[in-house]
């Protein structure tokens, strides 16, 4: 589909904000373009610094954004009221027929709430992933944007079966596969050739990869400390590496990191896959990387006491061990003696930004009063 009765090309809003959306939108972007639509990419700016950002579009070889909000940081009220605020006269300007949000970081709310009032189509990729745990932030964002998107594209079965049992109609929902995969295998011969094992002296198999960045774990001294103390153990066995989030970096340095844990910089994406692919076991409390482990077939251990990524446990390569050190440590310990086999669960096989372009342009393309629009659901389905 390339026209509408406009005769100009669909016209459809991408909105990027952060580390995780510049991975998942990538792929629905360039589907899109293949397609004929004109594309628009809107970077909110809530991640701005060069090592959250600027390498990662570089890495992932995205265009420079057609429009940059640069809204920073602050408490989630003030982010998300910037980027309503910067993002509602930019979407009267550009007046497109549709708009894409990804993931569940304020970015991804604000624009969903503002595009639901103005009008635009409105598309929520990775929609139907549940943690159930309502003390943290994305969990809210993710129910509010479904709330209120037009397409619910989901990423496997087990999302869309949270979203029917939350009412959604079933012309909503698209399980679509998992677009950061599409990244990740489009990127992995060049990830491989990137060279970071060997400036950082590395043997594939022979270390362990530990990414922290939640607020529930490096905000509060003692249950980092706790978490650190488990690492010690695990690294008696396999040392291990952990690029420095700069939500941890404060607090890794006033604690100190144990003998067997070597710090290094924030990681690009190339060079962060590569680590993942070469470490025997990672340690993890990111979404995005239990989904980028399973389809690497790497063992992965989450430290979080649930995950809205529960595929990657029946279906993948990854264990829910939670917070308390003991356990963690029994968990690292079972999973190096005896690493769960690989398997990538269905449709997570590069296609998913396709599937993503196909629902949309076909939705855009059928008559405006059988387009599908959010039916009365419950207020907060918990």
């Amino acid at each position: 589909m390339t026209g509408t009765s406009q005769e100009r090309p669909v016209r459809i809003v991408c909105v990027a904000g952060a580390r995780p959306n510049y991975m998942k939108i990538k792929p629905v972007m360039d589907a899109l373009e293949r397609r004929g639509a004109e594309v628009v990419l809107v970077h909110t700016g809530q991640h701005y610094d060069e090592s959250m950002n600027g390498v990662f579009f570089t890495d992932l070889g995205i265009r420079p954004p057609d429009r940059f909000l640069g809204v920073g940081s602050g408490t989630h009220a003030e982010q998300t009221g910037r980027v309503m605020a910067a993002f509602e006269p930019l979407l009267a300007e550009i007046a497109p027929d549709a708009v894409v949000v990804v993931g569940d970081i304020n970015s991804t709310v604000a624009c969903a709430l503002v595009t639901a009032k103005a009008g635009p189509l409105l598309a929520h990729v990775e929609a139907g992933l549940r943690s159930r745990d309502w003390t943290m932030p994305e969990e809210v964002n993710r129910v509010v944007t479904d709330r209120v998107s037009d397409y619910l594209l989901a990423p496997s079965p087990d999302a869309a079966g949270n979203l029917r049992a939350e009412g959604y109609r079933d012309d909503q929902i698209h399980v679509v596969g998992n677009v950061m995969i599409d990244s990740l295998l489009a990127n992995l011969d060049r990830a491989r050739g990137s060279g970071v094992l060997d400036r950082l002296g590395l043997a594939p198999g022979g270390y362990g990869l530990v990414t922290l960045h939640r607020p529930a774990n490096v905000d509060d001294p003692e249950v980092l400390t706790g978490l650190l103390k488990a690492l010690g153990e695990v690294a008696a066995r396999c040392p291990l590496v952990l690029p420095v989030h700069p939500r941890a970096a404060g607090r890794l340095a006033e604690l100190g990191v144990p003998d067997g844990v070597r710090l290094i910089p924030p990681a690009g994406y190339l060079d962060f896959i590569a680590l993942q692919d070469s470490a025997r076991i990672v340690l993890t409390d990111s979404g995005g990387v239990q989904e980028e482990t399973t389809a690497l077939g790497v063992p992965c251990v989450t430290l979080r006491d649930n995950t809205e990524r529960p595929v990657t446990v029946e279906q993948g390569t990854n264990v829910l061990a939670g917070r308390d050190p003991e356990r963690i440590v029994a968990t690292a310990h079972t999973v190096l003696d005896d690493p769960p086999a690989p398997r990538r669960p269905e449709l997570w096989d590069g296609h998913a930004g396709d599937r993503v372009a196909d629902v949309l342009l076909d939705g855009l393309a059928a008559p405006a009063n059988g387009r599908p629009r959010p039916t009365d659901l419950p207020a907060r389905p918990r």
